[in-house]
């Protein structure tokens, strides 16, 4: 998922987009830890997406905070 996309979304949006990614993130590491898991891959895609998330929801709390 582009930076971009998510700086478009509102803040409930990506609260509900940050609930979706730590769920699946948690499942596929269930699956990667039962050997069930076929793409690996997906694990650090999850987790950068999910990073993004976090850091454009904290960009956007801070920025209502200051009053922009």
């Amino acid at each position: 998922m582009k930076a971009r996309e998510l700086k478009d979304m509102s803040q409930t949006e990506l609260s509900q987009k940050e609930k979706d990614l730590t769920e699946e993130l948690f499942n596929l590491k269930f699956q990667h830890a039962t050997g069930q898991l076929e793409n690996t891959q997906r694990l650090p895609l999850v987790r950068r997406d999910l990073a993004r998330v976090k850091t454009i929801l904290r960009e956007k709390v801070l920025a209502e905070s200051q009053g922009r």
